[in-house]
């Protein structure tokens, strides 16, 4: 068995899978430049993998490492990028029977959460809920939930 054939092997489909994932996040998320640039890197690498998939090893070697290599470099991209992402300002916009209202009003501020309400619009009170981080959003569903809230949510998006 040839094992710098099996390393550079390895290595390319991890470097593969990790550029492809970027790829696709950077697609829908980058400007055309990004996404042009990284879908030429992407891309020119997967020529080179393509090439060393008809390499001497046997196949079942092959797809092993291939599907591991997958579950692995998606894995760590999906995660960093959940690390590197920033915390946004989400509005929500909750609507509550009137008998609820002081209820919601107090749980609310107990949790610090930001918000204003209009009562009694007719059965109904509006209330907008400021939330800026990850750990505020969790706690304000938890409490429109046992409010028997209907709410929705807008993410703050830069002008």
């Amino acid at each position: 068995m040839n094992t710098k054939l099996l390393t550079i092997f390895i290595l390319l489909n991890v470097a593969n899978v990790i550029i492809q994932t970027i790829k696709s996040i950077a697609t829908v998320k980058c400007g055309k430049v990004g996404a042009s640039l990284t879908n030429a890197v992407a891309y020119g690498l997967y020529t080179i993998v393509t090439i060393y998939l008809m390499c001497d090893l046997p196949l079942m070697w092959k797809a092993v490492i291939v599907a591991l290599c997958n579950l692995v470099g998606v894995f760590v991209v999906k995660w960093a990028e959940e690390r590197l992402r920033k915390d946004k300002l989400w509005k929500i916009e909750a609507t509550v029977r009137n008998s609820y209202t002081e209820a919601l009003h107090e749980n609310l501020t107990a949790r610090g959460i930001p918000h204003n309400y209009i009562p009694d619009l007719g059965k109904y009170t509006v209330f907008n809920l400021y939330c800026e981080t990850q750990t505020e959003s969790k706690f304000a569903k938890e409490i429109l939930d046992r409010h028997k809230a209907k709410y929705f949510v807008s993410e703050s998006k830069a002008l």
